[in-house]
């Protein structure tokens, strides 16, 4: 049986061609607004986990050390023609968001855009998330969760056996699981499709 990590890269190299028109103007302001409430200065180390082919690129500084990591080679070469043509001094490569391959500490702004749904194992993302990230660094998060004040009911676990398969997980809580990985969550806002898409900013505990 396909385990989910394969079953998440070969149905993305699959998305790759397409993934900018579906996906650009879709989510272009839910994204926007996500990195605005980051607490940006020049030469800050940023790295976005499951990069995709770049589509938060247009609303970073250009002042930074960029860094990228997906886990389909089709997503990683869009990802890198992107941020070249854009002007970033910047490097991406293949990579499991569960297992990053950066030292403790190194960067001063992860974002994970679009991710915590798709992984099989969020937890696991979070936590390597936590480790690469500086003490006082900033986490932007911006996803689709299930409210935090309940969870998923039958109805929408039913569906979610559906979703899940196709492209995403609709019954994650967003709150519980930052907080499981060790972070405090600075502000929370819906950005999208009512408070289906919310934006987060986190810090370490």
């Amino acid at each position: 049986m396909i385990d989910s990590t394969t079953w998440n890269r070969w149905r993305y190299a699959c998305y790759a061609p397409v993934y900018d028109c579906v996906a650009d103007r879709a989510f272009r302001r839910a994204r926007r607004r996500a990195l605005e409430a980051v607490d940006w200065a020049g030469g800050q180390r940023v790295l976005i986990v499951g990069c995709g082919t770049g589509l938060d690129l247009p609303w970073l500084p250009r002042d930074i050390e960029l860094h990228g990591c997906d886990l389909t080679p089709a997503m990683v070469r869009r990802f890198r023609a992107r941020a070249e043509a854009l002007g970033f001094d910047g490097q991406a490569g293949v990579m499991d968001a569960a297992a990053l391959s950066y030292p403790d500490g190194y960067f001063d702004v992860v974002v994970m855009h679009l991710i915590l749904a798709v992984m099989p194992h969020p937890e696991r993302g979070l936590a390597e998330a936590h480790r690469v990230l500086a003490d006082d660094g900033q986490l932007c998060v911006m996803d689709k969760f299930q409210t935090d004040a309940r969870p998923a009911g039958p109805g929408r676990r039913a569906l979610n056996l559906v979703t899940r398969f196709i492209a995403t997980d609709i019954t994650r809580q967003a709150g519980p699981l930052l907080e499981g990985a060790g972070f405090v969550v600075e502000r929370d806002e819906p950005v999208m499709m009512g408070s289906l898409f919310r934006a987060l900013l986190a810090h370490k505990a």
